[in-house]
């Protein structure tokens, strides 16, 4: 079995590393790191990699019929076994600089577009919506493509055409809004809202549309329990919208508007982020956590 030393390593994101394993595939390794408002927090999540890699495993699967994806094994001899659990062997695409956004709901920088113009990313918005109001049917709202440390900069349609192309963009757009209906549709069935989520998008050799990095997790989507749901205050959530509010409370004594990296996070933080990452997991997969394999195995 191969080791993680065998394959040279081509590029570090917030959370993932890549590497190179020959000219046609590429190993995706997701860490326990955790980032928030363009951050990466010097205390990690444990077990957040193995989840963000169950359920894009699920995810994978299910939309399958929807979109071709990057997926070839997360449990193929060429993943060693220092990484098992939280590392897939994917196609090696050329990806496209585009977060390909679905909002369904409107919250976060949605919404704060929306309170400074009445619209998000160009698309206008019906007068008086606030806080978690459902949206009459989802729309795309992308946004640039931000190096680490950066910050994702919501865009306009017209600018997705000037980067990729009129025909890409309008191909990006619909596909991106049939996951998000798909993938809305069976959060609903396991009593869970999807408000928001964004995907990314390559090109194979063929020039086919392929679904990559991860798909419908914790960190790439607001999952928000249908029980109790209630527009007009800010929703409980499964993903990392916890570390966010507690960074900016009195509690962290971090000023997000200063130069100053974000405070380590207290246990019952930790704790508490976990357990909503492996909830989430649980919750829309009906699959259990434990029988995920660990490093190691």
């Amino acid at each position: 079995m191969a080791s993680l030393a065998d394959y040279q390593q081509i590029a570090v994101g917030k959370v993932r590393q890549l590497y190179a394993v020959d000219d046609d595939h590429l190993l995706l390794v997701a860490s326990d790191r955790i980032s928030a408002y363009d951050h990466v927090l010097p205390t990690p999540i444990p077990d957040k990699g193995r989840v963000l890699t169950a359920m894009s495993v699920f995810w994978f699967e299910l939309l399958a019929d929807v979109a071709p994806n990057h997926l070839v094994a997360w449990d193929d001899d060429r993943i060693p076994a220092e990484v098992r659990g939280r590392a897939l062997l994917v196609r090696r695409l050329r990806m496209l600089p585009v977060e390909c956004v679905a909002r369904g709901y409107l919250t976060g920088s949605g919404l704060a577009d929306y309170q400074r113009n009445g619209a998000v990313c160009g698309i206008p918005l019906p007068a008086g919506l606030g806080e978690a109001d459902r949206l009459s049917e989802p729309i795309f709202t992308p946004a640039t493509k931000a190096e680490v440390g950066a910050h994702d900069e919501n865009v306009t349609f017209d600018a997705v055409v000037a980067t990729v192309g009129r025909e890409r963009a309008e191909q990006l757009r619909d596909l991106t809004l049939r996951i998000y209906a798909r993938g809305a549709e069976r959060a609903a069935s396991r009593g869970v809202l999807l408000a928001d989520t964004k995907f990314e998008f390559g090109e194979a050799a063929d020039g086919e549309l392929v679904l990559g990095d991860e798909v419908l997790t914790p960190d790439s989507s607001r999952f928000w329990p249908a029980e109790g749901y209630e527009p007009g205050r800010v929703q409980p959530s499964f993903d990392k919208q916890y570390v966010r509010d507690w960074l900016t409370s009195p509690a962290s004594g971090w000023d997000r508007a200063s130069d100053t990296p974000p405070p380590p996070l207290p246990e019952e933080v930790v704790a508490a982020t976990r357990a909503r990452y492996i909830e989430a997991y649980e919750s829309i997969s009906g699959r259990s956590f434990v029988d995920w394999p660990t490093p190691g195995s």
